[in-house]
């Protein structure tokens, strides 16, 4: 079953900037395009007026003219349309499901906006089964260019990374873009070091070393699938998040793993998917594990 490209919009600029980078993406791929409004019958709301049918119609009508512009800018891309009602979190996560990608519309340096309230999109993100990605309103197709690169986090073992770095390199080849592959590293503490742990940091020459040698293994498999992809090995000592930030200002698109812990307050995604999420300077892809 062929999965669509599915762009979850509410009338914001961050949600109809969603659909454009959407439209682009599903000409990239072939696939088709999925515009969706997730919506929640609100009396007295957005059309002051308490008549379900006529918000339904609103709604429908506003989803229509989104479509029809990326009809008009693709006229190749096959377009269909829904209004869904129900629960934000239920609808979103069941389309995602459903989705090649999910992609939505994001203020960034703040909260996540329109469907993905707080709690809400948490809960999507980490509920999701496919990558979610979030686009900002300045995003403009003029920022896929040549020397835009994309961007991908790397942690842990290689399966650890590996869902990510699949969609990483699949979509710069695509692009015709470079990866830049990037692992943090800080130093652990002492008590972390055990006898097996301090063994491996010998034979690797250091813990740099060590680290270098680490990406190098997770990249490996998807340098031999995509070897036209051109590759940079990013090795800095900081945190994660704040490492990737650094390089976002010349991406086309951060490609981030989730992670996902639940807390007495309720479900969080991993402090650097968060970070990320709120303050990249380009569109960010959450990749859920394989």
């Amino acid at each position: 079953m062929t999965r669509p490209i599915t762009a979850g919009i509410d009338g914001t600029e961050e949600s109809l900037a969603a659909l454009h980078w959407a439209a682009r993406e599903a000409v990239r791929r072939g696939l088709p395009l999925r515009v969706v409004h997730a919506w929640t019958f609100e009396p007295g709301g957005a059309v002051e007026t308490g008549d379900r049918a006529t918000q339904e119609q609103w709604v429908r009508d506003s989803v229509d003219e989104a479509a029809r512009t990326v009809r008009d800018r693709h006229a190749e891309l096959s377009v269909s349309t829904d209004v869904l009602e129900g629960d934000a979190v239920e609808t979103l996560t069941a389309l995602a499901a459903e989705s090649e990608m999910l992609v939505l519309g994001s203020r960034g340096h703040g909260r996540i906006i329109g469907f993905l309230v707080g709690s809400v999109g948490q809960q999507v993100i980490v509920g999701a089964r496919r990558p979610i990605v979030f686009v900002r309103a300045g995003d403009r197709a003029s920022q896929e260019v040549a020397g835009h690169e994309i961007v991908v986090g790397q942690q842990g073992d290689p399966e650890d990374s590996a869902a990510a770095l699949g969609f990483a390199f699949e979509t710069a080849a695509r692009r015709g873009a470079a990866v830049r592959a990037v692992r943090a590293w800080a130093l652990p503490p002492v008590f972390a070091y055990s006898p097996s742990s301090l063994q491996l940091l010998d034979e690797a020459g250091g813990l740099e070393p060590f680290e270098q040698k680490a990406l190098a293994a997770a990249l490996a498999p998807w340098r031999e699938r995509y070897p036209d992809v051109h590759v940079v090995e990013h090795v800095e000592m900081g945190s994660a998040g704040q490492v990737l930030l650094s390089v976002s200002g010349t991406a086309q698109l951060m490609v981030v793993g989730r992670r996902a812990r639940r807390t007495a307050v309720g479900t969080r995604i991993g402090s650097v998917a968060y970070g990320v999420l709120h303050h990249a300077d380009c569109p960010v892809a959450v990749v859920p594990p394989a």
